[in-house]
């Protein structure tokens, strides 16, 4: 979680790639903004990990929309587009945020659930907005880690370590 619009997103790509390189099985998606002009929005896309399709999640609502700009019906697409690929065989979900949908029962919830249920460690992006769902969910079981390439890449390399040694 951190206060810097679009550092969590650029972190969790950074460490997707990261992952990537060390030969990880990964699943989730990552996301990239890109600013729209002359509008206080931006284009949001996530790509599906490995190298699924990059699908947009954002809807333009128009210069003066103040609303939320997601497209539920995207989104949805993303989860669809995930699901099949946690499995035994996952190292490493990541999900790039838990949101208002996820705050609903809705969205990735279900796959971070499954994930975590298959041992698979799984790294999601946070606002403040959605931290009391997100602690109801997972029951006060997540770790807060700092927003930080370090901080993220020490507790993958340990929860790693741990799923190994558990098997």
């Amino acid at each position: 979680m951190t206060s810097d619009r679009g550092e969590t997103d650029r972190l969790l790509a950074g460490q997707a790639d990261r992952a990537l390189g060390q030969g990880l099985h990964l699943a989730g998606v990552v996301q990239t903004n890109t600013p729209r002009p002359k509008s206080h929005h931006c284009d949001m896309d996530v790509q599906v990990l490995p190298d699924g399709p990059v699908i947009r999640i954002s809807q333009d609502l128009g210069p003066n929309a103040r609303g939320c700009a997601l497209d539920p019906a995207a989104l949805e697409r993303a989860v669809q587009a995930v699901a099949p690929t946690v499995t035994e065989r996952t190292d490493l979900l990541i999900v790039n945020k838990f949101g208002k949908h996820e705050s609903e029962g809705r969205g990735f919830r279900e796959i971070i659930a499954q994930a975590l249920e298959l041992g698979v460690p799984v790294i999601v992006g946070l606002n403040a907005a959605n931290a009391a769902a997100f602690e109801d969910f997972t029951g006060g079981m997540a770790t807060a880690v700092p927003c930080r390439r370090e901080a993220v890449q020490e507790w993958l390399d340990t929860s790693l370590a741990a799923r190994r040694s558990a098997a």
